[in-house]
């Protein structure tokens, strides 16, 4: 494979691990404050609590590889967003600073508030993931110097926010059907209940948000007509929706998980074969856009970070794949719980 569009595909590969893998917890933090009782809380929290920071290894990963390959992009996107992208990583520390603090002291106060925090954190961190997504595929006001020529209230236009939307929706629902496979007893069925609403509410948004992104953004689908095993994704990704509630009804959780980390990674792939090649689309002209050829790294740098991915990949999901493994099963409240 071109070492452009090996590079290409590596980083959709690591943002659809980021997705799929912090995504259910960054979900259970969307759902957080449906909790009724302070156990419940800790239930939730004791879920993800031994994965949440590897699974944002995959997130670092994405970064590196991005600015390591598409060195101009990377510059563009990261200088444009400054604003967007220090808001979003405060979200990401002080998610994880709710859930270390929470329970360090018995006051319900003290709980209540690092509570709210886990759960705006939790929720804005998804929302400007969402909205970056959205502007990229809009296209962004991108300079012949390639510098952003917007302000963050750009980024804030109908169609991102529309976009952000969704990934509220996705992932909730992608959290609820998580805790099922976590949680057990009577708050299991109230779970089932999150599990059916927030894939009401995701499938809603997902059905309006196709029709207005093929409305408003036609090139969307420019490249199926050279690359028509696309359509293979799109197939992917309905049948992948549609097992969901086919999974939840039959009372099959674990089916309904591995039915959305399909719909994720296929959501991801249609995001890339929309916009490749370019990596950042000028809406000033479309000269101007940045791709994986006039933004990316020398070809030596690229061989040798392809050696490298080769290299470092089998460690990163061996790591995951061990940590899944040992930390298995329900989940309950011992001694060493949050």
């Amino acid at each position: 494979m071109e070492l452009h569009i090996f590079w290409f595909v590596m980083l959709g590969v690591l943002m659809a691990g980021y997705a799929i893998l912090d995504g259910f917890d960054l979900g259970v933090g969307i759902l957080y404050l449906g909790a009724k009782t302070d156990d419940e809380r800790r239930l939730l929290l004791n879920s993800i609590g031994p994965l949440w920071d590897g699974n944002e290894v995959w997130l670092i990963t994405f970064g590196g590889a991005f600015f390591a390959a598409f060195p101009n992009a990377y510059a563009t996107v990261f200088s444009g967003f400054y604003t967007a992208f220090m808001l979003l990583l405060f979200c990401l520390i002080f998610r994880a600073v709710s859930m270390e603090f929470r329970s360090k002291h018995a006051s319900p106060v003290w709980r209540k508030s690092w509570d709210i925090a886990f759960f705006v954190s939790s929720t804005v961190a998804v929302l400007l993931f969402g909205v970056a997504v959205g502007n990229c595929m809009m296209g962004l006001p991108i300079d012949d110097r390639m510098e952003y020529a917007g302000g963050f209230l750009d980024l804030l236009r109908p169609f991102p926010l529309l976009v952000g939307a969704l990934a509220l929706a996705a992932m909730a629902m992608h959290g609820a059907v998580y805790l099922c496979l976590k949680i057990e007893g009577e708050m299991q069925n109230r779970i089932r209940n999150w599990m059916w609403t927030s894939f009401g509410l995701f499938m809603t948004l997902y059905m309006f948000t196709t029709i207005v992104t093929l409305a408003m953004i036609p090139r969307s689908l420019h490249n199926f007509a050279q690359m028509p095993w696309a359509w293979g994704i799109v197939l992917v990704n309905v049948l992948a929706v549609g097992n969901i509630p086919r999974s939840i009804y039959l009372n099959r959780p674990s089916h309904a998980f591995m039915s959305s980390c399909a719909a994720i990674a296929a959501l991801v792939a249609l995001f890339g074969v929309s916009l490749f090649p370019e990596l950042v689309v000028s809406n000033l002209d479309p000269a101007n856009s940045l791709t994986i050829y006039n933004a990316s790294s020398s070809e030596k740098t690229l061989h040798i970070m392809q050696i490298i991915a080769f290299m470092g990949l089998p460690f990163v999901l061996s790591y995951t794949a061990a940590i899944y493994w040992i930390f298995r099963g329900k989940v309950s409240i011992g001694k060493f719980s949050y």
